[in-house]
């Protein structure tokens, strides 16, 4: 470097170093938002799985207190939604003969 170069940076360097450190402040500002975004989200997940895991443990009471009354009243229920399905289907198709 010259001694030109040299001295027009003489007079720049405090602004150069103030640049700089608000820079520096300003990272450190959003590490500090993105540690507390972190933070949030990772007790939203927690709170998501503990409400899981209490559903879990439900369903898992309601098979073995009385899994095959359970097993009997499913099946039931899905016999009444095919016996409605097939009411809904038997009338298209008494139309259809009459045409």
């Amino acid at each position: 470097m010259d001694n030109g170069s040299i001295a027009l940076l003489i007079p720049l360097a405090p602004f150069i170093v103030g640049g700089i450190a608000i820079w520096t402040r300003h990272q450190h500002k959003m590490a500090e938002l993105q540690i507390k975004a972190t933070a949030e989200k990772a007790a939203q997940y927690a709170t998501n799985a503990r409400e899981l895991e209490e559903r879990v443990r439900v369903l898992e009471r309601i098979i073995t207190d009385g899994g095959y009354d359970t097993a009997l009243q499913i099946e039931a229920l899905r016999d009444v939604r095919q016996g409605d399905g097939r009411a809904m289907e038997e009338p298209a198709t008494e139309k259809e003969t009459r045409q």
